[in-house]
């Protein structure tokens, strides 16, 4: 297994959440915020955490938090902003929004590494998770080409990169359910307590 030396963490909190109406990151599910699911679910795993967001309210967790380098492009431009600021070749990645993610769900990405893939992801519900996945450093620069021919979609950016993906089992795929509005918050509300 790669050292957690070798390992940062990346939390994309830069999302506009207007489906929500407030900051994703900073919705509580029992009393904890989004983005500290997230953190915990990362902290055995990686060397640092950063947090990318423009909110300086994001600066309480005590992490060192950046902002994006190219507004308003969405998780490609936050993957691009990560991945240049991160001082490893490995990087998990991880939106502030899926607050039952878990420590081993990750733990799988970084089992899987090879000598070949630039990006891991999780597939869950048939459906591949670029933003629960392991990227290498060397993918900044695609990213960054991709902004600048003004490449907004992160699939097609993905596309053009080397993956692997990690299928969950049946019992580990409501860990990864990401929540875009108050119905979904409720849903998850209830998994959690059920």
């Amino acid at each position: 297994m790669v050292d957690k030396k070798n390992i940062t963490g990346i939390i994309l909190a830069g999302g506009k959440s207007s489906r929500m109406g407030s900051d994703k990151g900073f919705i509580k599910l029992n009393n904890k915020r989004f983005v500290e699911y997230s953190i915990k679910a990362l902290k055995p795993l990686v060397k640092d955490i950063l947090i990318v967001s423009d909110n300086t309210d994001y600066n309480f967790f005590g992490y060192k938090r950046i902002e994006d380098d190219i507004k308003d492009a969405g998780p490609v431009s936050g993957i691009y902003s990560g991945l240049s600021a991160s001082e490893t070749d490995y990087n998990l990645i991880l939106s502030c929004d899926i607050p039952l993610i878990k420590t081993s769900i990750l733990e799988k990405l970084i089992d899987n590494i090879d000598e070949c893939s630039e990006i891991i992801q999780i597939e869950s519900n048939g459906k591949t998770m670029p933003l629960i996945a392991l990227y290498k450093k060397q993918c900044a620069p695609t990213f960054l080409k991709s902004l600048k021919n003004n490449e907004r979609h992160l699939r097609r950016v993905i596309s053009t990169l080397k993956t692997k993906n990690v299928v969950l089992t049946v019992e580990e795929q409501n860990t990864t359910m990401n929540v875009n509005t108050q119905e979904e918050l409720k849903s998850i509300a209830n998994a959690y307590n059920g």
